[in-house]
């Protein structure tokens, strides 16, 4: 196991996921995330996901729709904090 410290280091700066998720995603999924060009990205819509495939999805994106991947942008953690922040939050 890893000492604190260390896995602090390693840890996802939140702020700035937060603000890709409310800006960029926001872009296509509606800046209050309820839905637009994408879909609801609300947690009660989300619930179908575990976080796993979400993660898969936001690093790979949805072939043959306007998902894209953000693998070329986001390390596996910022995805896993991505999925584990829009299925336990309520994005506001």
């Amino acid at each position: 196991m890893l000492p604190d410290t260390a896995r602090a280091a390693d840890a996802p700066d939140p702020a700035p996921l937060k603000r890709l998720v409310h800006q960029d995603c926001g872009s296509c999924h509606g800046l209050t995330l309820k839905g637009g060009l994408g879909p609801d990205l609300r947690a009660p819509a989300l619930a179908h996901y575990d976080p796993e495939t979400l993660r898969t999805v936001i690093l790979d994106g949805i072939p043959e729709t306007a998902m894209p991947p953000w693998r070329p942008l986001l390390t596996e953690q910022e995805a896993a904090w991505i999925a584990d922040y829009l299925l336990k939050e309520a994005p506001k």
